[in-house]
């Protein structure tokens, strides 16, 4: 396999990443409101895959290959500065298994209802 084209692969995957992401995804530009400045805090997640193969030919071997990205960002908390004071205010957007299955219990409970009263029903 040529070193040199996944290498190629892999630094243009890379670079258009960086353009994506760099520091002022991760701290916002600050927001002022009268006295107030918000400086928003966000989470950056992201994933990188590149590959390629020689294929063998008569004259020499093609390469072939690809290669992608994906990037998410979360907003976590706004950084909050009002004169001498300065608070971290989070911002809770990620519920844990539990708090989402508590949230969807009365959506759920109603669609088992509904799957028994139509079973019920079809017995009968």
């Amino acid at each position: 396999m040529s070193e040199r084209n996944i290498e190629g692969i892999m630094n243009i995957t890379m670079d258009n990443l960086k353009a994506l992401v760099d520091a002022d995804t991760i701290i916002g530009t600050p927001i002022t409101v009268g006295e107030v400045t918000l400086i928003p805090v966000s989470k950056v997640s992201f994933g990188l895959a590149t590959g390629g193969s020689d294929f063998p030919t008569k004259q020499s071997p093609v390469f072939g290959g690809g290669g992608g990205a994906g990037v998410t960002v979360s907003p976590i908390a706004f950084i909050c500065i009002n004169g001498g004071s300065v608070k971290m205010l989070q911002v809770n957007n990620e519920q844990t298994a539990v708090e989402k299955i508590i949230e969807s219990s009365p959506e759920l409970i109603k669609k088992f209802k509904e799957v028994f009263e139509k079973k019920t029903v079809i017995e009968e």
